[in-house]
């Protein structure tokens, strides 16, 4: 018989390269499951982690990927730290792109500065209010926030389309649900002429060093600590668990709701039913992966990226099917899990009946 048992010690740079392990298991694993389906496995994982860094082009997009995951991420890690389940933050993405979306075309024939301002709040207020169903129902009626924050994201998924093929429909569109493009003034300003650089990438870099902060040097990042490891010290210190829990969720919906505003008025320009492409759900494995640290989810949040677009590339170039890029994505969160297990216990034979 196997049996885990805890190790008595656990050195802190085994810990630390825990992640780079898992990315270089999982590029074994992925390499295999190519081969499996007749592709060259050096090729696939070439294209997916290599060629993407040697391409110019590729190389500005890999933020414009990477900075919704790392924004989402930040929130969602927040309340992963305090034991705050929060597994809908597509949705609240969604939402957020929707009411931001939904301010810039009811100004959508006003220019002025104040316009993108105003639909970053939209569209932090949207996630946020989204976020907070699960939170009120949690405090309230001790609902599990992970069943009823993954349900609702169905439900912001089927409002967007009905919103895209109603209200916010594009009126000299031929009837394809999609709103007006956006003006110049609900637009992202670009960084670097000739990319898609926006200035959300300043932003993003900006939250990953007030969540550094936060979590470090603030006394409501010490509570947020302290009610994930120890909910009944937390209660003795006087921390107010429910209060923390609307800030947890509330804080993640707002940062996933302005990655969807971000989305929206940055490489789309307009409101589509393709809005929701699963960043809420990947980043949950960037926060993992980035140990729920900001600076480690920056730096989680570009591997992941990496695979959206190397994954891409070898969907065209190579003919990998887009369900196998999701497994090999997938797979990165389940080798994660099991190597922090085996960080933390070591496996042991024991015979039957052996106490």
């Amino acid at each position: 018989m196997l049996r885990l048992e805890p190790r008595t010690e656990t050195k802190t740079l085994i810990q630390a390269l825990a992640p780079a392990a898992a990315v270089l298991i999982t590029m074994v694993v992925g390499g295999l499951l190519f081969a499996a389906l007749g592709k060259n496995p050096f090729e696939a994982i070439h294209t997916i982690f290599i060629a993407p860094l040697f391409d110019p082009y590729s190389r500005t997009e890999l933020l414009i990927k990477a900075s919704p995951l790392i924004l989402i991420a930040l929130g969602l890690s927040f309340g992963f730290r305090a034991g705050i389940w929060n597994i809908g933050a597509e949705g609240q993405y969604v939402m957020g792109g929707l009411a931001g979306s939904a301010v810039a075309l009811a100004f959508w024939n006003v220019e002025g500065a104040w316009l993108l301002p105003l639909m970053a709040v939209a569209g932090i207020a949207g996630g946020a209010a989204w976020a907070m169903i699960p939170a009120f129902l949690k405090i309230r009626f001790n609902a599990n926030e992970i069943l009823v924050s993954l349900m609702l994201v169905y439900v912001a998924t089927l409002f967007l389309s009905a919103m895209v093929s109603g209200p916010l429909r594009d009126p000299d569109g031929f009837n394809f649900p999609q709103s007006r493009l956006f003006h110049d003034s609900a637009r992202l300003p670009i960084l670097m002429e000739g990319t898609r650089v926006h200035v959300g990438i300043i932003v993003t870099m900006v939250a990953v060093l007030a969540a550094q902060i936060f979590l470090t040097r603030h006394l409501f990042g010490f509570n947020v600590r302290l009610l994930g490891q120890a909910p009944r010290a937390a209660a003795f210190s006087g921390v107010n668990a429910k209060r923390l829990t609307v800030i947890c969720l509330g804080l993640s919906g707002a940062m996933a709701g302005l990655a969807g505003l971000f989305e929206v008025a940055g490489p789309i320009g307009q409101l589509q039913p393709s809005l929701p492409v699963g960043y809420g759900f990947t980043a949950i494995i960037v926060a993992f992966l980035g140990r729920l640290s900001p600076v480690g989810i920056l730096f989680a949040g570009m591997v992941m990226a990496l695979t959206y677009i190397g994954g891409e590339t070898a969907q065209f170039a190579l003919g990998i099917p887009s369900a196998a890029i999701s497994v090999f994505q997938g797979l990165l969160l389940f080798i994660l899990l099991a190597v922090d297990l085996l960080t933390r216990y070591r496996v042991r034979f024991v015979r039957r009946g052996e106490v």
